[in-house]
């Protein structure tokens, strides 16, 4: 669990007090200006995330969700506060320095897959080892190993189009764990699955977790936040405790 702070969901335990936090997030606001109007949708937003933990933010459309999962993963920067990740505050950092943050800390899954359809599930997962300068031999390792792990090894050689939408969003989780992130951060991963679909993404996510990978998902999918260690309320701005 994470130390307590104004408008932080939950408090510490001697043991988790521990382990290391991967995020902190200190009095945080973003503001937007749309039509003339000022926007906040983060109004001070304090809380850590702990290594290991599976963290889950619910909360209304357009609510500001979407925007904090940017600013956690180095794709934005907060309007007012801090954003540690592993130690570096995102508000003073480079462009160069939240560039290879991104690329050697944090996965990315999306609710549209994200994929290319001209390409195979193999050359798509393959998109992520770009400029890596890694030997053939390794990359192709590589990409059989990331997909064997989420359970298609045997589906290498099709496009997305020759996939179900769970396989799709496996091939997108595969390529987002193929460089071995600490975090995988995940924007609605199950909304365009089924039922059956969506049960096998989060056995899945609970098994990376297991194996020590940290994962913070947005979600409108209350079966998703029940699979959480901290199921989390994003509402007018201020982040609280879903349960």
């Amino acid at each position: 669990m994470s130390t307590t702070t104004q408008n932080t969901p939950s408090a510490a335990t001697p043991e988790s007090a521990q382990i290391p936090a991967v995020y902190r997030l200190t009095d945080v606001k973003r503001s937007f200006t749309k039509g003339g109007q000022k926007i906040t949708p983060l109004k001070g937003i304090n809380f850590e995330v702990k290594h290991g933990e599976f963290i889950t933010i619910q909360g209304p459309t357009g609510g500001g969700k979407s925007t904090l999962l940017q600013l956690m993963g180095a794709l934005d920067r907060p309007t007012e506060g801090h954003v540690l990740i592993n130690g570096l505050d995102t508000a003073l950092a480079s462009n160069k320095e939240l560039t290879e943050l991104r690329r050697t800390l944090i996965g990315f899954v999306f609710q549209s897959f994200n994929l290319l359809p001209t390409l195979s599930a193999r050359e798509n997962v393959n998109v992520a080892l770009e400029g890596r300068g890694l030997a053939r031999d390794e990359r192709e390792d590589r990409i059989t190993a990331a997909l064997a792990r989420v359970g298609l090894a045997h589906r290498g050689d099709h496009k997305p189009n020759e996939l179900s939408g769970g396989e799709q969003q496996r091939v997108a989780v595969a390529r987002a764990i193929i460089a071995v992130p600490q975090v995988l951060l995940a924007d609605e991963p199950t909304g365009n699955l089924d039922e059956a679909m969506r049960d096998d993404i989060l056995q899945l996510f609970d098994d990376l977790n297991r194996e020590g990978l940290t994962i913070v998902a947005v979600t409108h999918d209350s079966a998703v936040a029940r699979r959480a260690h901290r199921p989390l309320r994003l509402d007018h701005g201020v982040l609280r405790s879903a349960s």
